[in-house]
Parts: C-alpha cells; structure tokens; sequence
C-alpha cells in the first residue's frame, strides 16, 4: 500500500527553495508513494515542471486577499459576503504596516492569514511544510497526517525571524530538516530543546541533468571575460556588492561582461546603481531563465556575492559544469568552497570581490586548477532521498 503524503509550499517562483522541491519530486519513487502538492499560489517558472505523477491540490481563494491592497480586498470580499476573511485581512494590514521586518510580519500575520485558509481534510502518513513560515505553520494547522516535517532552507539566524514564535510550531514537528551541517549547528543553538529532531537533507541536485541541460545554445557574444551569478534579487544575495566590485575591475581596466539571472523586488534600484555607475553595457540584469544552465556553462567565472545562503544551489550548479567559483564569505561558503582549492571565498566588501575576481582574471593556470579539481569530485547528491524516505517512514 503506498504512503500518502503532502508537500506545502508558498508557490514556485524562481528560487532555491523552489528548484530544490522539483528535483526532490522528480526523484521519489511514485510506486511507493501517492503525492499531492498544495501551494498557497500556482504562480511560478517551476509550475510546468510538477512531474506528472504529482497530484496539484486546488489554490486557495482566499489567500490573494492578504497580497492585495487592502482596500481593494475589504471591497471584494464583502462583495463575495466573505466577511470572516475581510476582518482577517484588516487585522493583518495592521501588521503589514507596523512590523517593518517582513520575515517577522509573516510570521505575526498567519493568525490572521490561516483564519482565510481551508483544512485539508485527507489524512496523510506525512506531510511536508517545505519552507519556514508559513507553508510549517499550515502544516501544523491545517493538514492531518501521522508524521510532520518542516524545512529551513537557509541561516535561521540571518532571517530575521522570533524564534519564540516558531517555538511552539517547531514542537509539533517530528522532524526539523535543513540543508547543511552550519544551518543544523545554528538551529541546534537556536532550538535546543529540539536538538535531536533537526537533521540535514542536502537539497538534491543531478549531475546529468544540468549537464543536459547545459548544452543548449546560447551565444553571449563579445570579447569580454564574462562572468555569472544566479539568485533572486534581493538584500540577501548582495548584488549591489557585485556591481561596486564590477566597478573596481572596469576602472582598473579589465574587460568585463556580469550576467546576473533572477528577479526580485530589488531590481529598480540596482538599476539604478548600474545606471548611476555608468555600467549598463558591463552588467546585464537577464531575469529569470527557465534554464540558467548555458549561461554557467558559458562563464569565464561564477561569483556569487551573497551575505548569507542555507546551502546554495546555484554554486553546486556551478561546480557541476566545473567553474572557477569566487564566493564572499557567508557563514555556510565553508560548507561548499574549500578556499584556494575549488574556488575562492573572500571578504563581503566589493574591493575583496573584485581582487578574488582580478586573481582568477590574471592567472588562467589557477582557473584551470579548480577546474580540473572540480571534474573529480563527486557532486551529485540524489541519494539525499532515502533520508526524507527514512524520516516518513
């Protein structure tokens, strides 16, 4: 008799998180396993890739309410006599405009949010809340199943969440599940109490699939050296470190080409950084791309600027398809680069970013070193799900 068991995540946007649950499902073993999918939003680059055994659960109608203006929300929902839902709205716009943290301000409003959401009703052997938050929080809430897992995807710590908040939830959680032995030795010290349920699963990642997947052409063009970086937007990948450094290296002549893939909710203003700087013809802001892969593979060079990640994905991509790698120097780089022998880890100031870059630019020989160690390492990590088989079981 097969298991029955439910992932639950905010939707499928470009992201970590959300590339790290695909391959999770393009690997389970569907002869033992039924799966259903429940994402707040079916929205997202990812949503055409739910493998097809993969059962997509009806969106919620009530959850675009608390990511509308809340005017025009309070309106549509009394037009639709949902007058539950619009007192649960108002009550959460009044955390949305006072808590200016806005890991903090979801955490504070689900008891509102989760007031608009329906019970699942189906009674699992597991389920799965795939990213901290709010996909834990309707797991413990809102879904009945025998065994309940929760996944932090990066540094509880950098987060900016209360722990007090997540306390009472992470104790209703059989299993605490992290990407990476730094993101399990900060939850332990975070969540003592808990210290035996945390536990790692490394986001899995296919060889020869991105290797695949990388030989679709593309032709980036031009002379320059060019250089690549995958993450979304936002404060937490550093992208305005990159382009202060991208300054540094084009003002002591190098030449320079910086693809950035992914999109966020900082993109107008590091346009306007790469605008102010003079820069527009030396960074290109691609977007999200459905395969990131030709690009990596086109690279001279994969930097990664972030100030903190779990455990990314994009730089085991990159290690892959055997890049020379420059990462800063966030607390889990040590998890994924060991300095000076597949890639550079450097300091988390643009003059250290562009002298690791400047290092690799001037000395061919070392790129080819990190290549060549990179080729011999074993990177695939598929096995990864005989522990989430393990803790279901």
């Amino acid at each position: 008799m097969k298991k029955k068991v439910l992932f639950i995540m905010n939707s499928l946007t470009c992201g970590g998180a959300e590339k790290a649950l695909i391959s999770l499902m393009e690997s389970l073993d569907y002869s033992k396993y039924e799966v259903d999918l429940f994402l707040l939003k079916h929205e997202g680059i990812f949503l055409n890739k739910i493998p097809s055994e993969v059962n997509l659960l009806s969106e919620p109608q009530n959850y675009k309410y608390f990511e509308m203006p809340m005017g025009a929300a309070v309106l549509d929902c009394l037009r639709k006599g949902r007058l539950k839902v619009a007192v649960a709205r108002v009550r959460a716009g009044f955390i949305y405009k006072s808590e200016k943290n806005s890991a903090r301000s979801e955490q504070r409003a689900w008891k509102y949010v989760y007031q608009a959401l329906p019970d699942i009703h189906t009674k699992y052997d597991a389920a799965v809340g795939y990213l901290e938050k709010n996909p834990i929080y309707f797991c413990i809430d809102k879904v009945r199943a025998t065994k309940k897992l929760g996944f932090i995807h990066s540094d509880y710590n950098k987060m900016g969440m209360d722990a007090k908040l997540d306390y009472g939830y992470f104790k209703k959680l059989d299993h605490i599940v992290t990407v990476s032995e730094e993101c399990q030795h900060i939850l332990r010290k975070v969540f003592p109490n808990y210290m035996q349920r945390i536990e790692v699963m490394h986001n899995i990642v296919s060889p020869v699939a991105i290797r695949k997947l990388s030989l679709e052409e593309i032709d980036l063009g031009g002379q320059e050296l060019k250089i690549v970086s995958v993450g979304r937007l936002n404060y937490h990948k550093g992208f305005e470190l990159a382009i202060e450094s991208c300054k540094e290296l084009v003002t002591t002549g190098y030449q320079v080409k910086w693809y950035i893939i992914g999109e966020g909710e900082e993109r107008e203003r590091l346009e306007r950084i790469i605008h102010d700087n003079k820069l527009n013809d030396n960074i290109k802001l691609l977007g999200i791309k459905e395969n990131p892969y030709p690009y990596i593979k086109a690279a001279d060079i994969y930097v990664q600027p972030s100030r903190f990640e779990g455990k990314s994905i994009a730089i085991d991509e990159a290690k892959i398809l055997n890049k020379p790698i420059v990462v800063t120097n966030f607390d889990t780089a040590k998890d994924q680069i060991i300095d000076g022998m597949n890639g550079l880890i450097v300091e988390m100031n643009p003059k250290s970013l562009s002298a690791g870059i400047a290092s690799l630019i001037d000395n061919p020989s070392l790129r080819e070193q990190f290549t060549q160690n990179l080729s011999s390492e074993n990177l695939g990590t598929e096995d990864e799900i005989h522990k989430l088989y393990e803790m279901i079981n």
